[in-house]
């Protein structure tokens, strides 16, 4: 007689670890505090909880700062618009000793909890590296990719990080994000090991779709979650946390992007749909991938001119201002070689603590 699930030990179950992707400010926290809730590991330590996000990230700080660092080395930034950025990743992600060193990290927290839940902003950039790393290891990946209206990540961003980039690049890096994650994601289709999640229905049901996603991903700890669990998680989610409610017209965004990026979360949100992730998604998704390729290299293209220009400008205050005129004398503080308009976009607390940790009074 076979044994009943609920009497196997948690320590026993498969290995298996739940990447939590999606853009920033598009409910990923949320997903990954409630698998946490339910009895998955994030692995520790953890980023602090602050005012951008009171509740916690559920990001571990391992995983924050491995990313930060690889993604500086690749010269790719957080919301970076670029497509040609995913090549530049994709080329670290292949590096052996990156390899190497994220499946060691990975292997250490599976004594703790043979289900683990990996969740960063960054994360998307580097899914290859991670699958590979969780393959090493023995265990089973499993994606859940997170989905806001693209006008409300962008309003939230811009609300939260006082992001000076404008709607049309936080448009334009979604869209970059969003269609290659799906594309990366997307071997995962066919043993089930991946799912599309609607910020909006997490917070209007959370309990039916954790509980979906957890049956779909094979997630042990999920599917025999405990009544103490249930009654967490509702004490964890907050409807109200979707403050943004602006829609794509109120980005005023340039006519082809605007376009891109409104059939692109009507694709996505098939995605979300049960027997939704189907080839003729993936084929809709494809298209409106290689036309956003077109509508970046058209723009790159024609706003040449102003890259030149700033490259110019760089080159000319390195050397000091260029011309006939002597380069001033350097400055006998360090801090004093920043230029004032980047010393004045540092916030004033950090300003503070940066003055202080150099003995400086102002």
């Amino acid at each position: 007689m076979p044994a009943d699930p609920s009497d196997v030990d948690p320590a026993d179950y498969p290995r298996k670890v739940l990447f939590v992707a999606g853009a920033g400010r598009s409910g990923t926290s949320t997903m990954a505090g409630l698998m946490q809730i339910m009895g998955l590991h994030v692995p520790q330590p953890e980023v602090v909880a602050d005012e951008t996000n009171p509740k916690g990230f559920g990001e571990p700080a391992w995983v924050v700062e491995h990313h930060d660092r690889l993604l500086k080395e690749a010269g790719v930034q957080v919301s970076d618009a670029r497509p040609e950025a995913w090549f530049e990743t994709g080329r670290v992600s292949t590096r052996e000793p990156e390899r190497i060193r994220t499946a060691e990290w990975l292997d250490g927290h599976f004594a703790v909890n043979p289900e683990l839940v990996v969740k960063d902003p960054r994360l998307s950039w580097f899914l290859s590296l991670w699958r590979v790393a969780a393959v090493r290891t023995g265990a089973t990946p499993v994606f859940a990719t997170m989905l806001r209206p693209p006008a409300e990540v962008v309003g939230s961003k811009q609300n939260y990080y006082q992001n000076r980039l404008g709607s049309a690049h936080l448009a334009a890096s979604w869209l970059n994000m969003l269609l290659h994650t799906e594309r990366a994601t997307r071997e995962s289709v066919v043993d089930g090991g991946r799912v599309f999640v609607r910020y909006a229905d997490l917070l209007d049901d959370w309990t039916r779709v954790v509980m979906h996603a957890g049956e779909r991903l094979g997630l042990e700890h999920v599917m025999h979650a405990k009544s103490e669990a249930i009654r967490n998680g509702h004490r964890f989610v907050d409807p109200s946390l979707r403050r943004m409610n602006q829609t794509l017209e109120d980005l005023a965004l340039p006519p082809r992007l605007h376009e891109l990026t409104a059939e692109t979360w009507e694709e996505l949100n098939k995605l979300a749909e049960p027997d939704g992730d189907t080839p003729a998604v993936h084929e809709a998704l494809d298209q409106l991938r290689e036309g956003y390729v077109e509508l970046y290299e058209e723009a790159a293209a024609i706003s040449r001119s102003s890259v030149v220009a700033a490259e110019q400008r760089v080159r000319k205050q390195l050397k000091g201002g260029g011309g006939s005129r002597p380069a001033p004398a350097a400055p006998a503080d360090p801090a004093d070689r920043i230029p004032h308009g980047v010393r004045a976009a540092i916030p004033a607390p950090v300003r503070r603590g940066l003055r202080k940790a150099m003995g400086r009074s102002r």
